[in-house]
């Protein structure tokens, strides 16, 4: 069997990642295996026609794909990003149709299904036919049962693709035209009441959508913020997963590019931000991506803490599932306030202007009252994992975060408390007697759940 391996790790051979690939070649030694290192080789891929098509070449003559990659900031990394929208660009999905495709993925399990969901929906877009992922924790290939488990993965894939198994779609086509918007001015302009705000935009012009919604919101307010356009920022690249900076928070790139400085001196400065963003294959585009990536050398800390944000979608978000959650939960687990999310895709000009305006106020008014949403399973549960495993095998060479955490409080795992534990303990023999058990659970049960708030409502 001819394998096209996809990896999209920026590590190259040495990432984890690609052990598990090396595990099935190891297993599987009778196939033949073509593996391009997409990530690392972005830059030539891109630039050179000649690269680019002999990743194609293999494709086309391949009976399977393997996408393999490392989660990056719940998505997949922005030079595999880019690559994707390479093919769609370039008009080369051709060379995937029919072929039968496979994900893999190494991460701790924080977000992996978004990653996962989005590169079904494109091997979707691609006609291929999906022959399943495996999310895979970093080690688990070390551990038995998990091998085992792995193994049985990757024999129920390749009788997918020898049984030519009829495979389902997930995802269907969705338009990428909106209507276009045309603004009027803002009758009423906010005063940002002396909150720092910073408008970030991808737009591929000012006469976009997403270029008209981005300078709209900024002059919804009586002192107009700057809009900063990434196209015009010079980033060098994406996060090269090198964990340089896992001790002090210090990124190899420095000061080589402007990343370091925008981030440091308008992200961490701004009391209200606002993405703005045009949708490309499904999600937020390369650039964007590689802008949240960069991010990285904060490590897992919330450095949006207290801030408000609030987003601009050009794009048809509402059939966008992975990337809805996505701009949902990134400034939740930052124990930032997401403001509201604002599209095009309803194609009324007159309330989207009242859309953008209301976005505008709210953050504002939320802004004075320091007000951040309470958190929902989006944050508890990543910031569980990420605790757990600072805490555990990630604490070197993490030692950032640990520091970070340590100082902050968010090493809160279940405490011992005595007085609690024995009435627990008290109580869970006393309901092993049938008539004390009756009372409990169906007399007393509802009248004992509200017992705390007797004193705040004075019931």
């Amino acid at each position: 069997m001819k394998i096209t391996v996809l990896n999209g790790s920026p590590k190259g051979d040495i990432s984890v990642t690609m052990q598990y690939i090396r595990y099935i070649r190891k297993q599987y030694p009778d196939n033949t295996y073509y593996i391009h290192d997409i990530s690392r080789g972005i830059k030539v891929i891109e630039k050179d026609p000649k690269a680019f098509r002999a990743v194609l070449e293999d494709v086309r003559s391949s009976e399977l794909v393997i996408w393999a990659f490392p989660l990056y900031y719940l998505l997949v990394p922005s030079q595999y990003k880019r690559f994707i929208e390479l093919v769609f660009e370039r008009k080369a999905s051709a060379a995937f149709r029919s072929k039968f495709a496979a994900v893999i993925t190494t991460s701790i399990h924080f977000f992996d299904h978004t990653g996962h969901n989005y590169l079904r929906a494109i091997c979707d877009d691609l006609a291929m036919k999906f022959a399943g992922s495996y999310s895979a924790a970093m080690y688990d290939l070390v551990r038995g049962r998990e091998r085992k488990r792995f193994d049985a993965f990757t024999t129920c894939m390749f009788d997918a693709v020898r049984d030519n198994t009829p495979a389902a779609r997930a995802y269907y086509p969705v338009s990428a035209r909106m209507s276009p918007y045309r603004p009027s001015p803002p009758k009423n302009r906010i005063n940002p009441a002396g909150k720092n705000i910073v408008i970030i935009t991808d737009a591929s012009s000012p006469s976009s959508n997403l270029g008209k919604m981005a300078d709209r919101l900024s002059r919804s307010f009586t002192e107009a913020p700057p809009v900063y356009n990434l196209h015009d920022l010079k980033i060098k690249g994406g996060c090269l997963g090198c964990l340089q900076c896992a001790y002090d928070n210090r990124c190899v790139y420095g000061d080589s590019d402007d990343f370091h400085l925008f981030f440091e001196s308008r992200i961490k400065a701004a009391d209200i931000i606002f993405y703005c963003m045009e949708t490309r294959d499904r999600h937020l585009s390369s650039l964007w991506k590689r802008f949240i990536d960069r991010s990285f050398y904060n490590n897992h800390t919330p450095v949006l803490e207290g801030k408000q944000v609030g987003c601009l979608v050009s794009g048809q978000l509402g059939k966008l599932s992975s990337f809805n959650e996505f701009l949902r939960a990134f400034p939740e687990f930052q124990h930032a306030n997401l403001v509201d999310i604002v599209t095009d895709e309803g194609g009324n000009s007159k309330e989207l202007d009242l859309q953008i305006q209301n976005l505008a106020c709210n953050a504002v008014a939320r802004a004075e009252k320091n007000y951040i949403g309470p958190p929902t399973f989006l944050s508890v549960g990543g910031w569980k994992i990420f605790r757990d495993e600072i805490w555990g095998w990630l604490r070197f060479p993490f030692l950032a975060d640990h520091r970070y955490y340590r100082k902050h409080g968010m090493y809160d795992f279940p405490k011992r408390r005595f007085a609690q534990s024995l009435v627990n303990g008290a109580l869970s023999q006393l309901v092993r007697l049938p008539g004390f058990r009756d009372v409990v659970y169906k007399q007393r049960m509802k009248e004992e759940m509200l017992r705390p708030f007797k004193a705040i409502l004075k019931l």
